[in-house]
């Protein structure tokens, strides 16, 4: 559940940016369903007896995507970059963007990870 005070700027964010349909959305509860493939994703505005300044959520929101470069040259000059894409130690190649509401998306793929062949250096007490 993503809580926002821009419902329908964000059904029209998820939807006509990053190809989300809405399966329902009912204004007088101030709500909306989205998905894309997998990816399930609830918005709905505060109600009145919920204290509400705007994005305050402490993670992210990460959609693992079959083709993070596509993906990437489709967004990188339409929405506001949290950080570009990259290949990471890790194994995952990602991109991060911010939502309209200020909360971070993340978008990667698995990736191989080249592995050392260097012996780890001894340790010394």
């Amino acid at each position: 559940m993503i809580w926002t005070d821009k419902l329908e700027e964000s059904i029209k964010f998820y939807t006509e940016l990053l190809g989300f349909s809405c399966d329902e959305y009912n204004p007088d509860w101030k709500w909306a369903s989205l998905h894309k493939d997998e990816a399930y994703l609830m918005l709905a505005s505060p109600n009145e007896h919920t204290p509400f300044e705007g994005c305050y959520f402490s993670g992210s929101f990460y959609f693992q995507v079959d083709d993070v470069d596509t993906l990437w040259a489709q967004l990188k000059d339409e929405v506001h970059i949290y950080y570009p894409i990259d290949d990471f130690e890790f194994g995952m190649r990602e991109f991060g963007i911010l939502d309209i509401n200020g909360y971070i998306l993340q978008f990667g793929k698995e990736i191989e990870v080249q592995k050392s062949t260097d012996a780890p250096p001894e340790l010394t007490h």
